[in-house]
């Protein structure tokens, strides 16, 4: 079992690799969205107005997200964060909802979780 400390930092990692991802997709693209983040939580506002919200969730050690398309909660697998639900990884997840939200084609990394 993780310490807070140890989960907070693994997610804090994922964040910080997903906001370096849209960075790198926002440097070949014509896509205007911007980005922060802040106490583990990463906010991305699209063009439109619409966000995608990306946060850990301490006591359930896991990375929530809210879209458009709905909220999802990903749990850390075998060295993976995998959607409770549907088993997706979060790496084609963010990489769908962006392209769908915000029209911005992007390149995750693989996104590793602890354990």
């Amino acid at each position: 079992m993780l310490t807070d400390s140890e989960f907070i930092a693994a997610a804090d990692a994922t964040l910080g690799a997903i906001g370096d991802a849209i960075d790198r997709a926002l440097g070949a693209s014509d896509v205007d969205l911007d980005w922060t983040i802040h106490d583990g939580i990463l906010t991305i506002e699209c063009e439109d107005g619409s966000k995608l919200i990306v946060n850990r969730h301490v006591p359930n050690r896991e990375i929530w997200v809210a879209a458009r398309a709905g909220g999802y909660h990903f749990h850390a697998q075998r060295g993976e964060w995998r959607d409770t639900r549907s088993g997706d990884e979060l790496a084609a997840a963010i990489a769908a909802l962006l392209r769908s939200q915000a029209g911005l084609a992007i390149t995750l990394p693989a996104l590793r979780s602890p354990g």
